[in-house]
């Protein structure tokens, strides 16, 4: 295990922003995480463990401690599926998501192709339970390996200790800091057609008389977040973000209902879709255009995706308190107008 000192975080993330971590450490095996987790605890420094770095927002001071960069790679079919005729995956934390949604998509197997072109590594997914275009991790995760802080042992949760739900988890909830991220075991279905009830998704397809294959859905799905700049792709400044910045928000019948009166006094109806028991999902995207936030709204060095209202991105130069005072900023706006107080998505690292 190499500990480096002062190492730049900005390159390690999507965002291009932050400061150093005081120590850095790339653990490529479960030995390399215990003996960092030992390092950090003799040098009384915190500890924070780094993924694809595609979903985060590090202080312009960077991080005082420990920066733990998981490198565990690596995707293994079992020899034998699941009872119920699923394939099995076992796939390393450091893994990049978008490699093994490639690889199970070769492998023929379903249950994660529209998930194509998220960033980040494997380890993340369980943690925000990722989703898009119709489908969730947690609809695919068999279990999740992690070294469990608490006690310094190696442990296998089962899909439902994740306590799964929606863009949440035990990982960033009740036991938030608690696990490091091993291994993810994914149970896909071989053989089986693609997910298509995505709006964006048939409206791709429109016309199609025969149904398309998990590879032509891959394509189509990277293809639509290409569109919305949620596709990272070196150059293209849209692409200097964490991604969506704010959660849909979850809404009572009640709440939901006083929203629909605000709109129908602007003259204009929400889109939303049943999401929740009980409860309406609303677009965020939707809610902050409707604000006074165009696509491409800039605020000093940052600013919105062109492409896509959710995306705060670093227009170049930009540090982490402007981008943290544009989210404010949104954030008042549309409590101010809709009653409702937009969640954030990213992981907030230094603060």
């Amino acid at each position: 295990m190499q500990v480096q000192e002062n190492v730049p975080l900005a390159p390690l993330t999507t965002f291009r922003m932050g400061g150093p971590a005081r120590f850095f450490v790339e653990a490529k095996s479960i030995a390399d995480v215990e003996e960092s987790v030992r390092f950090a605890r003799t040098r009384d420094v915190p500890l924070f463990v780094l993924g694809g770095g595609s979903n985060l927002v590090v202080a312009d001071s960077g991080w005082p401690g420990l920066v733990l960069k998981i490198g565990i790679t690596g995707i293994e079919r079992r020899a034998v599926a699941a009872d119920d005729g699923r394939a099995l995956f076992d796939v390393g934390a450091g893994e990049s998501w978008d490699r093994f949604v490639s690889h199970a998509v070769m492998a023929h197997c379903a249950g994660v192709e529209c998930m194509s072109g998220i960033p980040g590594s494997v380890g993340g997914t369980p943690v925000q339970n990722v989703g898009a275009y119709g489908q969730e991790v947690s609809n695919t995760i068999e279990s999740v390996e992690v070294f469990d802080l608490k006690d310094n042992q190696i442990r296998e949760l089962c899909n439902e200790a994740c306590g799964f739900s929606y863009r949440s988890s035990i990982f960033n909830t009740t036991e938030r800091g608690r696990f490091i991220i091993l291994r993810v075991t994914y149970a896909l279905a071989p053989d089986a057609e693609p997910h298509l009830e995505y709006a964006d998704l048939k409206r791709h397809f429109e016309g199609r008389e025969t149904t398309p294959n998990l590879a032509e859905t891959r394509e189509a799905v990277r293809h639509i977040r290409a569109g919305k700049g949620m596709l990272i792709v070196e150059g293209d400044p849209n692409c200097r973000s964490a991604g969506s910045f704010f959660k849909n928000p979850v809404l009572s019948e009640e709440q939901h209902e006083e929203m629909k009166r605000r709109a129908a006094a602007k003259k204009l109806t929400i889109p939303s879709y049943p999401a929740l028991e009980k409860s309406r999902k609303v677009s965020a995207a939707w809610l902050v255009e409707h604000s006074g936030f165009a696509r491409g709204y800039g605020f000093g060095h940052a600013g919105i995706s062109s492409k896509h209202a959710l995306a705060l991105v670093n227009r170049g130069g930009a540090t982490a308190a402007e981008i943290l005072a544009l989210k404010d900023q949104i954030q008042q706006r549309v409590e101010e107008i809709w009653g409702v107080r937009l969640e954030t998505e990213p992981v907030m690292v230094g603060f």
